[in-house]
């Protein structure tokens, strides 16, 4: 795949990706608005959908100049500033999504570990502080490529403007540690998170059963929704780790010229997060079919795109059989 063609591409998800990251952030305006208080999910969401914004933007823009500037006639800095605020930014998405996960398995799991447990309350006391201290880190843990990048690196079959993957030893330990860092740690957490809530989901579900005496399905109610909400975050993200990983390994050990490759499939992951986000939020997810049913219905030929706004109502009581 060409660049030309990821440029397309990226640009499509890139509408997609603003779309529901700001549809997210005004929604809990909204919602602060009527409520006057953020819950800590809501802190880590809205910080999430911000950084979401911030890397698309900055991720487009610098494949746009790249396009446009196919001759490196700009000097390298702009370049090698806006890759350091992709990666900084992508490192606070990384771990944004593993923070909104902890925290769900923090409200759903109940762990005996008092130790644990007081460093989990102690984290969720100061959640703001967190979502303030991570893109701190990010663009720390960041700022060594502007001496570790330099312009005699190249990539196969042409250089990209400011994107220099490094040749020397000092490079590639750099990108590694950038990796486990950004990557390969808040996956760690996320799947501890996962296998955590898939425990208590199987004892929670074993436990109304043998209370029910297998008399009818448990039912989870509104938790059944988080609990779904919170292993798609998983699943989207194990999928996501395993191909920017292979990515960056194309570009680091074989000089593969496709950095833009890393944009398009971070751009997938944020639109896809973005969504499952907003079916999570119960009243996010009713409003947006509610706007989407109302935008068809001014195009009656797509009245069959319809999605329902709500469940069929359950009958009240079985009809009680004459003898």
């Amino acid at each position: 795949m060409d660049k030309m063609s990821l440029w397309v591409l990226t640009g499509l998800l890139a509408v997609t990706t603003v779309f529901f990251n700001v549809y997210i952030f005004l929604m809990s305006l909204w919602n602060y608005r009527q409520k006057k208080k953020w819950s800590p999910s809501e802190t880590i969401i809205v910080a999430l959908s911000v950084a979401d914004v911030a890397h698309q933007l900055v991720c487009y823009f610098w494949m746009t100049m790249d396009e446009v500037d196919s001759k490196c006639r700009i000097s390298e800095l702009p370049y090698a500033v806006m890759l350091l605020s992709i990666y900084s930014l992508k490192f606070t998405i990384m771990w944004e999504t593993s923070f909104l996960t902890f925290y769900y398995s923090t409200k759903l799991v109940n762990t005996p570990n008092r130790c644990y447990t007081h460093i989990q309350a102690a984290i969720l006391k100061h959640v703001t502080l967190a979502v303030c201290l991570i893109p701190l880190c990010g663009v720390g843990t960041c700022m060594p490529m502007l001496a570790v990048f330099n312009s005699d690196n190249f990539t196969v079959p042409n250089k990209d403007c400011g994107v220099l993957m490094p040749q020397n030893p000092s490079g590639k330990i750099y990108e590694a540690m950038y990796l486990l860092l950004a990557d390969v740690l808040p996956g760690v957490l996320m799947v501890k998170c996962c296998i955590s809530i898939s425990l208590h989901l199987a004892t929670h579900l074993r436990h109304m059963k043998a209370i029910t005496n297998g008399a009818h399905g448990p039912k989870l109610g509104s938790q059944m929704r988080v609990i779904r909400m919170a292993l798609s975050l998983v699943a989207v993200f194990i999928l996501f780790l395993v191909i920017d990983l292979y990515v960056n390994y194309e570009i680091s050990v074989n000089h593969q010229n496709i950095i833009g490759l890393t944009f398009f499939f971070t751009s997938i992951f944020t639109t896809v997060t973005a969504v499952v986000l907003i079916y999570g939020k119960k009243t996010f997810w009713k409003a947006l079919v509610h706007d989407f049913n109302v935008c068809l219905d001014e195009y009656p030929c797509l009245s069959c795109l319809k999605v329902p706004e709500q469940n069929a109502k359950p009958s009240s009581a079985p009809a009680k059989v004459k003898t």
